[in-house]
């Protein structure tokens, strides 16, 4: 598999060439590609269509590709007969802790990025889009169709509802239930999510100044935050991003 973030990734993301480590417990179906330098823990299942990134890690348990959550939907023989879903793709340096579960997509491969660290008990639902660098939470449920942007944060047991969008740089809060699109960099948690701030911390981690974080504060005090807004140069690729995605736009 291709690895256009190989240069990218950091002293802790690289380590030194030892070919696949594959547990002999592990089940690894038709249709599976392994990049460079993988770690399949035991008793995992990889079904195919699956391509997995470069320098991966996936734990015990971890079940990814498995056919989609649909009802109607054939379920076939994933682990030994001809593909029954679109696919998952994995992209390089991402750890799947023990027991994730990613489902594969109906239409469109479930892609998670590069660089993500998702952690144990995780469910990643069909056709859902996770960008690179994005952080999962134990037991954090997405249902189909979601989109997670870059460096996207989610809490401890956080349930996010199909097709809802979670803008790049946001973070929610644990055992939060997302029901509405989550704009860029904002800080949401409850029970229906609510904007409640921006994500101070994780817009300074990611190089941006004062005067942003401070306009976004004031964008997000509003009581309609996602109406047209023209904002700092530093912010308008994220905007612009979730704007796209999102009913907003």
């Amino acid at each position: 598999m291709p690895d256009d973030d190989a240069e990218r990734a950091g002293p802790a993301d690289r380590r030194t060439s030892m070919g696949n480590l594959v547990h002999p417990t592990a089940i690894i179906g038709p249709g599976v590609e392994l990049g460079a330098d993988t770690v399949i823990g035991p008793y995992a299942v990889l079904t195919g269509p699956l391509r997995v990134g470069d320098r991966t890690w996936i734990g015990a348990h971890a079940v990814i590709g498995a056919p989609p959550e649909v009802r109607g939907h054939e379920h076939g023989l994933p682990w030994g007969g001809e593909p029954v879903s679109a696919g998952v793709e994995i992209g390089a340096d991402t750890v799947l802790r023990e027991f994730t579960t990613v489902h594969g997509g109906t239409y469109r491969a479930t892609r998670i990025g590069s660089r993500c660290y998702v952690m144990n008990q995780v469910y990643v639902g069909h056709d859902g889009l996770v960008e690179d660098d994005a952080t999962l939470s134990g037991n954090a449920t997405l249902a189909g169709h979601v989109v997670l942007g870059a460096g996207v944060t989610l809490g401890m047991s956080c349930t996010v509802h199909q097709r809802r969008v979670v803008g790049p740089g946001a973070m929610v809060g644990m055992g939060s239930v997302v029901t509405r699109d989550v704009p860029p960099f904002a800080k949401a948690f409850g029970s229906p999510a609510r904007v409640q701030g921006v994500n101070e911390v994780g817009m300074s981690r990611g190089g941006l100044g004062g005067d942003d974080i401070a306009a976004l504060a004031e964008r997000y005090g509003n009581e309609e935050p996602t109406t047209s807004w023209t904002p700092p140069e530093a912010l308008r690729p994220a905007w612009e991003w979730w704007l796209a995605r999102t009913s907003a736009g």
